[in-house]
C-alpha cells in the first residue's frame, strides 16, 4: 500500500459549490484572480469543476475571512504556508536524509513562526478593539448614572 495522495474529481459545478460555501460564483471568481482557489479542472465547454479538496479550501478561506478576520492578502499568505508544511510533510513521510529531516524542520518552524505572528498581531488588535469598548461602555455607564442622579434629585 502506498501513501500518495487521493486525488478526487472535479465534478462540482463553480454554483453547487458557492451554493455549498454560501457565498456567490463572483466570489470563487475573484478567489481565483487573487491566487487563493484553483479550479481541479473544467468542463469541455471550458466552465470550472471543483473537487473535495476545492470546496474544503474555500471554506478554509471563508473562515480565515469570517471567523479569524484576516484580509485577503493574509489569507493567502496563511494557504501558502499551510500548502508548504504539507509538501514539506509530504517530504519528510517519504524516504529522506537525517540531513534534509533537519532542513525541513527548521522550514517548518519558520512558517509556523510566521503564522503565530500573524494569529498574534491579530489578537493584539482585537484586544485593542475590546479595550475601546470596555472604556466606552464604563463612560455611557457613568453617563447613565448622572442622568439618573439628576432626575431623582429635582434640579
Amino acid at each position: 500500500m502506498t501513501d500518495q495522495p487521493v486525488v478526487t474529481a472535479a465534478r462540482y459545478r463553480i454554483g453547487e459549490v458557492a451554493e455549498r460555501a454560501g457565498v456567490t460564483t463572483r466570489t470563487l471568481r475573484y478567489y481565483e484572480e487573487c491566487g487563493l482557489l484553483n479550479p481541479a479542472g473544467h468542463s469541455p465547454g471550458g466552465g470550472r469543476r471543483y473537487s473535495e479538496a476545492d470546496a474544503a479550501r474555500l471554506l478554509r478561506i471563508i473562515e480565515l475571512r469570517d471567523v479569524m478576520g484576516f484580509n485577503l492578502e493574509q489569507i493567502g499568505e496563511i494557504l501558502r504556508s499551510e500548502d508548504r508544511l504539507a509538501d514539506l510533510k509530504a517530504e519528510a513521510q517519504r524516504g529522506i536524509s537525517e540531513a534534509r529531516r533537519h532542513e525541513i524542520l527548521l522550514e517548518a518552524i519558520a512558517i509556523n513562526d510566521r503564522m503565530r505572528g500573524l494569529a498574534r498581531d491579530k489578537a493584539a488588535a482585537l484586544r485593542q478593539f475590546q479595550a475601546e469598548l470596555e472604556e466606552k461602555a464604563e463612560l455611557y455607564r457613568r453617563r447613565a448614572e448622572e442622568l439618573n442622579l439628576l432626575a431623582g434629585s429635582g434640579t
